[in-house]
């Protein structure tokens, strides 16, 4: 087992593995959607590291939420059924570099060690690395109790998706990495959806956005433009209606449109009509200005369609949710023009967007090269 090499897939499973092994990194802050390897790199990191002795304990916290009800199990509730199941999540997902024996060895050897992080106060961690996985079920103050329990030679790893696994924008994942931003010793590793590699995971990333959107209530303006849509497009695929006519007042914008709909991916034609007929009927009708996209994985194409200057695109790069904002590069010479007179294009987009996926936006430097390929500084 101490021979298993492991291969990181991309750039920020090499960062995640990289402050795994630093022994100039206490705590590490790994976050992102599901499927992108956060627990699966650190699980196999941790066993590696007992077989290796670099710890004599590899400590695995993680509460077990029932997703239907959204309540979290202690043991106590559970008993022994609790660290079964944990044990089974475990077995699942280093079962394809891993054999189930020689992890259960480690179990029984007591040197891995599936705990409740209910029952965390007044342990201390020597020697150990601590694996807390799944923060954005946790309270902040269970967050807190691990920090304390750390002691010497130890490290402390903490995991989450601090927006689309999670209840709230508050939850503990979210003020985790916020947390540990800055901090001494401390390093975070901000997965995004394009870092995703488990097969089958990016498509349930755009099912859970599109629940994300449907889930949202909308108002009573946005229900009636959806009723218009539906009078003259009766086959369209709507998954939300966004009026901006409040933020565009707030902000003083006036070429982004008062609506956006965003459709089912492959439905939009349905929505606009073979020559434009059906979107210019609602927008008739309706006397406000709409715009359609589709729903997909191109955050890029989302911003853009917001962004007031519609010659943006072209100096935009690469876009992806990164931690709990949508990380969006712009080319440094067109940067005023992407932000805006006083920063009023970015504080539009960022209020938007926090409505809509409960993410802000936030813009990294780049500068880009004639193929369009971006290249941060």
């Amino acid at each position: 087992m101490s021979s298993y090499e492991i291969k990181p897939y991309n750039e920020r499973q090499k960062q995640l593995l990289a402050a795994l092994e630093s022994k100039d990194v206490d705590i590490v802050g790994v976050f992102g959607p599901s499927g992108t390897g956060k627990s699966f790199i650190t699980c196999l990191y941790g066993i590696k590291a007992l077989s290796g002795n670099k710890f004599s304990r590899f400590v695995i916290v993680r509460p077990l939420v029932d997703l239907n009800t959204g309540r979290r199990y202690s043991s106590i509730e559970l008993g022994g059924l609790f660290f079964d199941l944990a044990s089974s999540y475990l077995f699942d997902l280093i079962s394809v570099a891993l054999d189930k024996e020689s992890v259960g060895k480690q179990l029984e050897s007591g040197k891995l060690v599936i705990a409740d992080p209910s029952f965390l106060a007044g342990r201390t961690f020597e020697e150990t690395l601590v694996f807390l996985d799944d923060s954005q079920y946790l309270l902040p103050e269970v967050i807190y109790e691990a920090l304390l329990r750390i002691g010497n030679d130890s490290k402390l790893v903490i995991a989450g998706d601090p927006v689309f696994q999670a209840d709230s924008p508050s939850n503990g994942a979210a003020i985790a990495r916020e947390v540990l931003k800055g901090q001494e010793r401390a390093f975070v590793v901000d997965f995004g959806v394009q870092d995703i590699v488990r097969p089958g995971a990016k498509r349930a990333f755009k099912l859970a956005l599109e629940m994300k959107l449907r889930k949202r209530e909308m108002n009573e303006e946005e229900r009636k433009i959806l009723s218009l849509i539906y009078s003259h497009a009766p086959d369209a695929q709507v998954i939300t209606v966004a009026d901006l006519r409040s933020f565009k007042e707030k902000y003083e914008i006036r070429n982004a449109p008062d609506a956006l709909i965003i459709s089912k991916d492959g439905f939009l034609g349905r929505l606009i009509g073979k020559g434009g007929e059906r979107i210019s009927r609602i927008e008739k009708d309706s006397g406000i200005s709409i715009r359609g996209i589709e729903l997909t994985l191109d955050f890029k194409q989302l911003v853009c369609s917001l962004h007031p200057l519609g010659w943006i695109r072209k100096h935009v790069g690469n876009a992806d949710i990164i931690g709990v904002n949508i990380e969006i590069e712009v080319d440094s010479e067109n940067l005023g023009a992407f932000v805006g007179q006083k920063g009023v294009f970015v504080r539009f987009l960022d209020e938007v967007f926090r409505k809509l996926l409960g993410v802000g936006l936030k813009v990294v430097t780049v500068t880009l090269e004639e193929k369009g390929k971006a290249k941060k500084r």
